[in-house]
């Protein structure tokens, strides 16, 4: 019951915190940036969706850092294996490797690859750029936190720190981004884009759980950074654009 409050007041608190800087945000793009106002519209939920992501992102990373997600991270690690039988092992660990630099580079750069034949620049550049970042991101964090794994079963055997997830983040990265290439070239598919990723994004993070080599903060923090940093640099070009216009 104290995990459920727990969880409670953090999303309340959330919520406010986004709440006022998107608030904050439109003051500033009316007073100082009016030219951004029309694009700021146009993109108001998309907006919100970067500022929940951000602070999501940070107020978790505040709690692993401060060792206030403990109790949580470990209600939740114990619960998953007191119920998800052995048998299923073998389709988290195929599930997994999907998210592995094995797949995840071959398919970055056949996509890439693609978008530039097609002389889709734009969705190219955001592709590999997403990727790119992604993995800058998960070394770099990973390097600095040095989280250990969790102690509950045998992870000694697994490369790297625990946070932030590094399979999570960059699937991440690379899905959110196909969805943003897809909107924008195929508008009618980017619901099933969506679904499709987000579902893969979420095997993805639990997968990562099931094999008891992350924490639900490490997962759940790289879920709100991988899928960040696409939605962030689609928006600095997308503003990018509009300041050169209005110029």
């Amino acid at each position: 019951m104290q995990v459920i409050f727990k969880i409670a007041e953090e999303m309340t608190e959330l919520s406010l915190i986004v709440a006022s800087m998107y608030l904050i945000l439109g003051f500033y793009v009316q007073r100082y940036q009016p030219q951004w106002k029309e694009s700021l519209d146009k993109r108001r939920l998309m907006t919100v969706l970067l500022l929940v992501l951000a602070v999501s992102a940070i107020k978790v990373s505040e709690d692993v850092l401060g060792g206030e997600s403990g109790s949580i991270d470990t209600a939740i690690l114990v619960f998953i294996h007191s119920y998800v039988p052995g048998s299923v092992t073998w389709f988290f660990n195929a599930v997994t490797y999907t998210g592995s630099s094995k797949v995840l580079f071959p398919f970055a750069t056949i996509a890439t690859i693609v978008f530039l034949s097609t002389k889709y620049r734009f969705e190219a550049m955001l592709v590999a750029a997403s990727s790119i970042s992604g993995a800058i991101v998960i070394y770099f964090m990973k390097m600095l936190v040095s989280r250990s794994r969790p102690a509950l079963w045998d992870t000694a055997w697994y490369w790297g720190s625990s946070f932030p997830s590094g399979h999570t983040l960059a699937v991440a990265a690379f899905a959110t981004s196909l969805v943003l290439c897809i909107r924008r070239i195929r508008p009618a598919f980017q619901n099933l884009a969506l679904s499709i990723a987000v579902v893969w994004i979420c095997v993805v993070a639990m997968s990562r759980l099931v094999l008891g080599v992350h924490w639900p903060t490490d997962v759940l923090t790289a879920a709100c950074i991988g899928a960040f940093i696409p939605l962030a640099i689609n928006a600095a070009l997308v503003f990018h654009d509009a300041k050169r216009i209005a110029a």
